[in-house]
């Protein structure tokens, strides 16, 4: 079964993506490159690769490449990739944001889906156009003006989730580390929900605050850390998606950790 945090789903696994195949039932996306993609890929999925979402995300945009994959209001959607879930995450995050409510990410990415022996084709799907409607969903958006207006709050918890060593060196005033690696684990891209619990009791992400996730520049390992919020239950999480490069393109503040002890150089 697909796991459940409340009504949010946020990861399938692969008994039952490998079932909705066979009942036809879903929709696979496949996000990386198109050249990979062509090679081989999980039976019936389609490819949309990050690179091509970036270059114009516009939810109109967006829209039109959802249609074009023949997904509709309804359809369920689970997408992959083969780096760690980051990529997987930000399009599915820019699918929830359009208002597909029904999208997940695979538990584990391709790479172990192939060592695993598990079935895979070049087969390029023939896909029938769909509609789908817009219904932008802001709650999980976070704008710069946004993000300066609230970060001060003490009910406002924000999350780098960039490499330790890149928060040491520059970051958001008030922002906490939590990198990227420390969310997974050696055949899953996210850590169990009790394991993913206490690594964030331990930073102090409690469930009584708004909680902002950036990264690097685009949004992509924010994009993870975003699911692994939502994968314990805490929802009220928004997604800063133009992230530590347009807040330095913008003359924001910045600060850096003095003297950094050896814990801040580790990943735990």
């Amino acid at each position: 079964m697909r796991c459940l945090t409340g009504s949010a789903k946020i990861t399938t696994d692969i008994d039952s993506l490998r079932s909705e195949i066979k009942d036809k039932s879903i929709r696979v996306i496949d996000v990386r490159r198109e050249d990979d993609y062509k090679q081989d890929h999980i039976p019936t999925a389609v490819n949309l690769p990050l690179a091509n979402l970036l270059s114009d995300d516009s939810p109109e945009r967006v829209l039109k490449l959802v249609s074009a994959m023949g997904i509709g209001d309804e359809t369920p959607v689970v997408v992959y990739d083969d780096t760690f879930g980051a990529l997987a995450s930000r399009v599915a995050w820019t699918f929830e944001y359009l208002g597909h409510s029904d999208v997940t990410l695979l538990e584990t990415t391709y790479s172990n889906w192939k060592s695993l022996g598990l079935e895979s084709d070049s087969n390029i799907p023939e896909i029938q156009r769909t509609e789908h409607s817009l219904n932008l969903q802001p709650n999980i958006l976070a704008t710069s003006d946004y993000l300066e207006s609230v970060r001060q709050r003490d009910d406002v918890i924000l999350i780098d989730n960039r490499e330790r060593l890149n928060y040491l060196e520059q970051h958001i005033p008030g922002a906490i580390s939590l990198p990227y690696r420390t969310l997974a684990t050696k055949d899953k891209i996210l850590r169990p929900k009790n394991d993913m619990k206490r690594l964030l009791e331990n930073r102090g992400i409690t469930e009584n605050s708004e909680i902002i996730t950036y990264c690097g520049s685009v949004g992509t390992l924010s994009g993870l850390a975003y699911y692994a919020l939502k994968s314990v239950g805490l929802s009220n999480t928004k997604l800063y998606v133009r992230s530590f490069k347009e807040w330095k393109n913008l003359q924001k503040p910045t600060e850096k950790q003095e003297d950094a002890t050896y814990w801040d150089l580790s990943a735990e």
